[in-house]
């Protein structure tokens, strides 16, 4: 028999078979994500998230091997959140994709740590019917299969890397070092390089609203996504509906 085979993923493994065992993967999986939300991806280990369920940091080997498998299950549980309940995913390529997309950005707004999450090759059960009601939504269209990854790709792109712009939305700047930056950016105007940027500026402070746009609620945020997925979609609908 070889050794060297490769290990199956956490969930094609029986959890542990006490009668009553103490913990679930669930649970644990729902301690690391309390940990990331408070503290930080980088905060969540092996120690610190059996110390969130009163255990020594070997008990949790019992449920789960190394950190990689705790991510995988973290990845998954995030996954489930991002599921549309069932019954729920609307009629229509259009409303049925904007549905799943909506819900993963609420999701990777939550959970802004998450966009930067490594689980590996590991999928889950939740992924893969995260994926499956994505495919579902396509599947009255007559798109074939290599159009269908295009759509998803794209729709998919679009949502992590709007979600990845809201969360650096969310970071407060050092006031200093913003100011360091903008008497640089000044300076480069003055070069006569940028004529664009500068004419967008002319006759404006930097930060004036006429520039900046409005102020970045949670409600600007989210409106700002719809817009851009709208406008997706809308470029979507030229493969889906030639």
């Amino acid at each position: 028999m070889p050794t060297d085979a490769p290990r199956p993923p956490i969930w094609a493994r029986p959890e542990p078979s006490a009668r009553a065992p103490r913990f679930s993967r669930d649970r644990i999986a729902a301690a690391a994500l309390e940990i990331a939300d408070a503290e930080g991806i980088e905060a969540v280990s092996m120690r610190n998230v059996a110390a969130r369920l009163g255990a020594g940091t070997m008990t949790l080997y019992n449920y789960v091997e190394t950190k990689d498998e705790l991510f995988a299950l973290m990845d998954d549980a995030l996954m489930a959140e991002a599921v549309v309940p069932e019954g729920e995913l609307p009629d229509g390529w259009r409303e049925a994709t904007a549905a799943i997309a909506r819900r993963t950005w609420a999701v990777l707004s939550r959970h802004p740590w998450a966009i930067t999450l490594r689980q590996g090759p590991a999928i889950g059960p939740n992924a893969m019917l995260h994926f499956e009601q994505s495919l579902a939504a396509l599947a009255g269209t007559a798109l074939d299969t290599a159009a269908k990854y295009d759509v998803l790709g794209i729709v998919d792109a679009y949502v992590f890397g709007s979600a990845l712009r809201a969360a650096e939305t969310r970071t407060q700047p050092d006031p200093d070092a913003v100011q360091a930056i903008v008497e640089y950016g000044m300076a480069q105007l003055a070069t006569g390089r940028y004529p664009h940027t500068a004419g967008l500026l002319n006759g404006h402070e930097p930060g004036d609203p006429e520039v900046a746009g409005p102020p970045l609620t949670a409600d600007a945020v989210a409106a700002y996504f719809e817009r851009g997925l709208q406008a997706v979609l809308d470029g979507v609908a030229g493969l889906v509906e030639p």
